[in-house]
């Protein structure tokens, strides 16, 4: 059974940075997608960013050019730096993975990771 912890979230003002971290355990195969997911309350829960075993990433639009995702594979652990932090920014930050996708399957589709982390807060404010 894989476990997810989360780590790094905190309330911010506006322009700030934060590191969240995502320590992965509990497995012997290789993990193919580590992902970050967000939600606000009464939203659905979005893709903020992936990384695959190769190292390539994703991100959504309204955060590429601000978060970087990376991972370090000795520590099992996946990072998402998050620069110029935005109040819409604030939500709970879930960390996700899974060993395989289905045929066509993306990153940013929750349905696509049965392994999740109970989440960190992000709270940005102006």
């Amino acid at each position: 059974q894989v476990h997810l912890a989360e780590s790094g979230g905190e309330s911010v003002q506006t322009g700030g940075s934060l590191r969240l971290s995502c320590s992965a355990s509990g497995y012997d195969d290789r993990i193919y997608c580590m992902g970050w997911f967000r939600q606000v309350p009464g939203e659905e829960r979005e893709g903020v960013a992936a990384i695959d075993w190769d190292g390539r990433t994703n991100y959504a639009d309204s955060v590429n050019g601000r978060f970087t995702i990376s991972q370090d594979n000795a520590k099992n652990t996946v990072y998402l730096q998050m620069n110029s932090l935005k109040p819409e920014d604030t939500a709970m930050y879930y960390c996700a993975a899974d060993f395989f996708f289905r045929d066509g399957g993306s990153w940013y589709n929750e349905d696509e990771y049965h392994y999740w982390g109970q989440g960190t807060q992000v709270t940005v404010s102006s």
